[in-house]
């Protein structure tokens, strides 16, 4: 099973050379990274990310995340991936651009990656 990190590019290509993503601001800020299914990935783009450029999408393979990885209640009861510590950048299993449309919306590439 595939789960998706969105991050800007800056922040992944720091994570590739420390070995770890630590987090974006907002992870940092909450104790934990936020993650999505594949099913949640237009719905936090519209609500987190709406017209930012630069970012990346990361996908991870949740089996390689042992039991850090938790999923809680979010949005409407839904439940979201969740990881307690730093993302091992060896369990990113592809990286893609999020380019913008022309709508302002980013474009997904076909999944999974």
């Amino acid at each position: 099973m595939f789960i998706y990190k969105v991050c800007t590019q800056a922040q992944w290509r720091e994570a590739e050379a420390a070995g770890a993503f630590k987090g974006a601001p907002v992870d940092l800020q909450d104790g934990y990274i936020h993650l999505s299914t594949q099913d949640q990935l237009a719905e936090t783009l519209k609500r987190h990310f709406a017209g930012q450029a630069g970012l990346l999408l990361i996908q991870v393979d949740a089996a390689r995340l042992d039991d850090r990885l938790k999923w809680e209640p979010s949005r409407g009861g839904a439940l979201f991936p969740h990881l307690y510590g730093d993302l091992d950048v060896t369990a990113a299993t592809a990286v893609e651009p999020l380019p913008l449309g022309a709508n302002g919306l980013h474009r997904l590439p076909p999944l999974p990656l």
